[in-house]
């Protein structure tokens, strides 16, 4: 008992500490790789440009960074233009392509975000392909090379897949997770909360995380102080290595912006809540459009040309909107930060002669990011969509942040804005903040999170005295966006993938009974057993033939329960290196019944489920809903007077509530 409460806890540390660990190398990775697309360190090839500039004062002007121009002597402003345009559209298609051939070749499990699959592993899915030591790597090094590639797409998601591999590994060793589905499941939930820890440098944000999205700690209070441990050693590793050199978790970590907010803020809060709603429903739509397009079109077959094809598009006007020249952290890190005067102006946002250009910039940025974030969430390369969503509403947010500052400023003595000193000269409006509510809004539309997303808010902001505009930002937003469809974007990649999830929502029957969904006896493969017994040989080509995971055992008409298909594989196993001729016969009947004891036949009745669950078939389908939610099982057979009349399995409830879904199963590799 020791041995194994020791070996829990040295697996909980080693995977916190990996996690932070990766977490800061694939920081340190995705910048260097993104501002290498723009120039280099005169002093040091691998250095980025935060680490060739540190030391500096704000404003002072950084000699030993230099741009690819200055670095070639380039005189010309054309020349400078063309070279610079040149190296930075080569480089992104460069890393994409390479992203996209390391996925395709070595690890196809790497692609997309993983959450979904996660979701799916944790609810009882057995995928251990998916957390394999190839799907790691590459997938850590996929993602560095398709974020620093300037995509629309971030590393916060698939940092929670990369954890999971991650504790998986370490778990191998250990006889007490690699042969108890549950122990891994519990272990599998921690790490994901310590990648949310690392990705947003949010310790809390990333336990709320794991019992929110995940579902991972509803029932067991144990699973979720694990999680509370790992996600803190995860962001104390990430904290100790620093890898800005900021002191900071995370490179978009801002300080509160003010003590204070005013009432009349409230108005444009609640229209960026709206807009993030109204917005984060639509981009979950062209996702899932594009998803099934991609799937039924030619694209399907040329994934690699796919992703080089979109990145060039996307670099090429990328170069040209100076909000999306830079990566998505850096845009988000300047669109919080408010106007200081011992800082340089990030591209003009705090001149107040320039509030309408600026507008225009950065709608037209959101726009954009909007249409490249719908269409990459989804190519064959590693990619999460929390980051872009993120700058999505940052946009929107700062923008309305500066008409806001602006009519301040042109009507200081209007009565909307009693509150404010009457000195326009003086802070009133805190833009910066604006764009932090327009990123929970935009944020809390697409995924539907509720108090684990202010919470991350929170913990980015570190702004106590705005966490009420924060939770009515992103209540109203899910409010607006549920209008339009109740699932958030992994619910809709679980449905169109068909992984055997239930959503937690209940479930209202009209009068349906099970009968509605049962599939009758006459349509199930079952085992019969007449008393005379099978042969082995089959029984080896009965499971051959048939890949389900369990089957009825049927004496006549009569249920003798459910054996599991994994459980009947290893007998027969044995039996068949014992007698290779596999006519050696087996009988599922009780030793009491058989009555044929000196017979020879071997018995299998240890083998059937003693707690296989069964029901009539009239008993209302909200019921039997509600057993597979709550008890996570995966089949419920139902018989009458003791004879099998049908059976359903966790798959029937999968499509009975995910039938609404326009795009369910449109992604499905197979049916499970």
């Amino acid at each position: 008992m020791v041995l194994d409460s020791a070996g829990l806890w040295l697996v909980i540390i080693l995977v916190g500490v990996g996690v932070g660990v990766l977490g800061a190398w694939l920081d340190v990775l995705v910048k260097w790789l993104g501002d290498l697309r723009e120039g280099r360190c005169t002093y040091g090839f691998f250095y980025n440009q935060v680490a060739c500039c540190s030391g500096l004062d704000p404003g002072e002007i950084c000699n030993e960074w230099q741009t690819w121009s200055e670095y070639f002597h380039v005189t010309s402003i054309f020349g400078q233009s063309l070279l610079q345009a040149t190296i930075y559209m080569t480089l992104s298609v460069a890393f994409a392509g390479s992203s996209a051939v390391l996925v395709i070749i070595y690890a196809p499990y790497a692609f997309h975000t993983g959450i979904p699959e996660i979701k799916a592993i944790l609810s009882g899915y057995v995928l251990d392909q998916f957390l394999g030591a190839w799907v790691l790597l590459i997938k850590a090094v996929g993602l560095a090379l398709a974020v620093a590639s300037g995509l629309s797409l971030g590393k916060e998601g698939p940092l929670v897949h990369v954890a999971c591999c991650w504790a998986f590994l370490l778990s191998r060793p250990f006889r007490q997770y690699r042969q108890n589905e549950a122990r891994k499941r519990k272990l599998l939930a921690a790490a994901a909360a310590a990648g949310v820890s690392v990705a947003f440098g949010s310790p809390l944000g990333g336990v709320l995380f794991g019992l929110e999205e995940l579902d991972a700690f509803s029932n067991d209070s144990d699973v979720m102080w694990r999680g509370f441990v790992t996600s803190v050693i995860a962001a104390v590793s990430l904290q100790y290595i620093d890898p800005f050199g900021t002191s900071k978790l995370v490179l978009f970590q801002v300080s509160e912006s003010g003590t204070t907010w005013r009432g009349f803020e409230l108005i444009p809060w609640m229209f960026l809540s709206v807009i993030g709603g109204l917005l984060g429903s639509l981009l979950i739509k062209l996702n899932a459009a594009a998803a099934v397009y991609r799937r039924h079109s030619q694209l399907h077959n040329f994934p690699i040309v796919e992703v080089v094809g979109f990145t060039a598009i996307t670099a090429a006007t990328s170069y040209l909107l100076v909000f999306l020249r830079v990566q998505s952290s850096e845009l988000v890190a300047n669109l919080f930060q408010e106007c200081d005067p011992t800082k340089p102006d990030y591209h003009g946002l705090c001149n107040p002669t320039a509030i309408w250009a600026n507008v225009f910039l950065l709608v037209l940025t959101a726009l954009v990011k909007i249409a490249f974030t719908a269409w990459t969430f989804g190519m064959m390369v590693p990619a999460g969509i929390f980051l872009p969503t993120i700058a999505i509403g940052a946009c929107l947010g700062r923008a309305v942040g500066l008409v806001t500052q602006g009519l301040y400023r042109a009507y200081p003595t209007a009565w909307i804005f009693s509150s404010c000193p009457p000195d326009p000269t003086v802070r009133c409006i805190s833009p910066g903040f604006y764009a932090v509510i327009g990123a929970s809004a935009m944020l809390g539309g697409v995924t539907r999170m509720t108090i684990s997303l202010v919470v991350i808010m929170f913990e980015l902001t570190g702004a106590l005295s705005h966490v009420l505009p924060l939770m009515i930002s992103v209540m109203v937003s899910k409010w607006v966006a549920d209008a339009f469809g109740k699932d958030g974007i992994y619910t809709v990649w679980i449905a169109m993938r068909q992984y055997p999830w239930l959503p937690t929502r209940d479930f209202r029957d009209k009068g349906q009974t099970a009968a509605h969904v049962m599939k009758p006896v006459s349509n199930l493969f079952v085992i019969h057993d007449d008393g005379h017994g099978c042969s082995v040989k089959e029984l080896n080509e009965f499971i051959s033939r048939h890949s389900f995971g369990g089957f009825p055992v049927l004496h006549g008409e009569q249920l003798l329960g459910m054996v599991m298909r994994d459980k009947l594989r290893a007998c027969l196993v044995g039996l068949i290196a014992d007698d290779p001729s596999m006519e050696q016969r087996c009988t599922f009947l009780p030793p009491s019944r058989t009555g044929q004891g000196d017979s020879g036949m071997v018995n299998l009745s240890n083998l059937l489920e003693e707690a296989v669950l069964q029901l009539r078939k009239d008993v209302p389908l909200e019921l039997v809903v509600s057993m597979f939610q709550k008890m996570n099982v995966r089949h419920i057979l139902f018989s009458q007077e003791g004879k099998l009349v049908g059976m359903v399995t966790k798959t029937d409830i999968v499509w009975l509530l995910t039938a609404e879904s326009s795009h369910a199963g449109a992604l499905a590799e197979r049916h499970y």
